[in-house]
């Protein structure tokens, strides 16, 4: 029977996280929140504590740990702020998993340790406006002309792209056309690049004090050498990070879902209607009990998944089902949490007011439900 219990050193971890989300995101990430300002004291204090190294070896700058200390980490603090996990789920396995996974030793040793140590982020190019979830429906173009790669479009909702610290995104182009189809590559695009323009970040519904960004390349020449892995191969690599991402993404709704059972337990207690707390009410009783089941629920399941990968086991469908359970959990908790709180729970001041702001990208980004479960019909022979 699978043992779920943590061991040691990611209980450790996990309570380390905790603590610093508790201690330092939570008194200051609303005001963040409200003003849509990225939170660089946080993202600095991320990185002095490692945490962007996480699942990287020491020879980076890494901490030498796994993926699963990565989820970990994204989970806690999520319970607290979404805009922050994201920030360090998308400079990880998005951004600096690729160049581990898939570059050169040289391109490894260029970039890795800023990106470890969250001195720098990167970002990952894949969507465009017109693909969405088709992301073989790639626009954008690079020609091989005089040693350089000559990239030609444009990319959207890149999370961390435009920060005073990004360092390079890592985008997908189409690099040949024939018959048979797209021949897709993975290119690195450093930061300040001639030709490379970041347009100014989105106003979102949610995850308001994370960077998301519009890009745009004209003519941007950047040395043959910035390939990432093998020619034509850039869409089958994105697709393996992005199965990775899942299961990272699923780690960050269930703090979410967890996140809204914890202010709800807490409001429970303090608020009084009729002359009772209204946790005396079988009515609330009943929704929290319920939040409680999706979170310890969605957990189990990227368990799973992570545990999966980490024994170089097939994962794609456990890890897109991790996504779906997780995305849902967040949503319903989320909704609940709203609920519990009444009128208070619609004000931003509130935790489950972000909460409820922050939880609908989790069924769209990195992949929308529809997706998940077209995936998942997939990995149960239905074609």
């Amino acid at each position: 029977m699978p043992d779920y219990r943590l061991d040691e050193e990611h209980e450790q971890l996990r309570a380390t996280v905790a603590e610093f989300a508790r201690d330092a995101v939570a008194p200051v990430i609303a005001g963040y929140y409200e003003r849509e300002e990225f939170p660089y004291e946080i993202v600095r204090g991320m990185g002095e504590m490692g945490l962007f190294g996480l699942p990287f070896p020491e020879e980076y700058e890494g901490m030498g740990g796994d993926y699963f200390a990565l989820c970990l980490a994204l989970e806690e603090l999520a319970r607290v702020d979404s805009s922050v996990a994201i920030t360090l789920e998308a400079g990880v396995s998005l951004g600096a998993m690729p160049l581990y996974r898939f570059g050169t030793e040289e391109q490894r040793l260029r970039w890795l340790p800023d990106l470890c140590a969250g001195r720098r982020l990167a970002a990952f190019g894949l969507t465009e406006s017109d693909g969405g979830s088709d992301a073989q429906a790639t626009r954008t173009r690079a020609r091989l002309e005089g040693g350089e790669w000559v990239v030609n479009g444009s990319k959207v909702f890149i999370t961390n792209s435009g920060t005073d610290i990004t360092s390079l995104v890592t985008v997908t182009a189409v690099t040949a056309r024939s018959e048979a189809g797209n021949e897709i590559s993975a290119i690195v695009v450093p930061s300040g690049t001639p030709g490379f323009t970041v347009a100014g970040h989105y106003s979102k519904v949610g995850w308001n004090a994370s960077n998301t960004c519009e890009l745009a390349f004209a003519d941007c020449r950047v040395p043959e050498s910035n390939l990432l892995g093998e020619r034509g191969r850039g869409y089958a690599q994105f697709l393996r990070i992005l199965d990775e991402g899942r299961i990272a993404i699923a780690a960050l709704g269930v703090g979410l879902a967890q996140g809204c059972v914890d202010e709800s337990l807490r409001y429970a207690r303090e608020r009084t209607a009729f002359g009772r707390n209204i946790g005396a009410y079988q009515a609330i009783q009943f929704k929290i009990a319920d939040m409680e089941a999706r979170a310890h629920t969605a957990r189990l399941v990227y368990y799973d998944a992570a545990a999966r990968m980490a024994r170089g086991e097939p994962f794609k469908k456990q890890a897109s089902i991790a996504k779906l359970v997780s995305s849902n959990a967040a949503m319903d908790n989320a909704r609940e949490a709203t609920q519990i709180f009444g009128g208070y729970g619609f004000m931003n001041e509130t935790p489950v007011g972000r909460f409820y702001r922050d939880a609908k990208i989790l069924e769209i980004g990195e992949g929308t439900s529809e997706v998940q479960r077209m995936l998942i019909s997939r990995e149960l022979g239905l074609r």
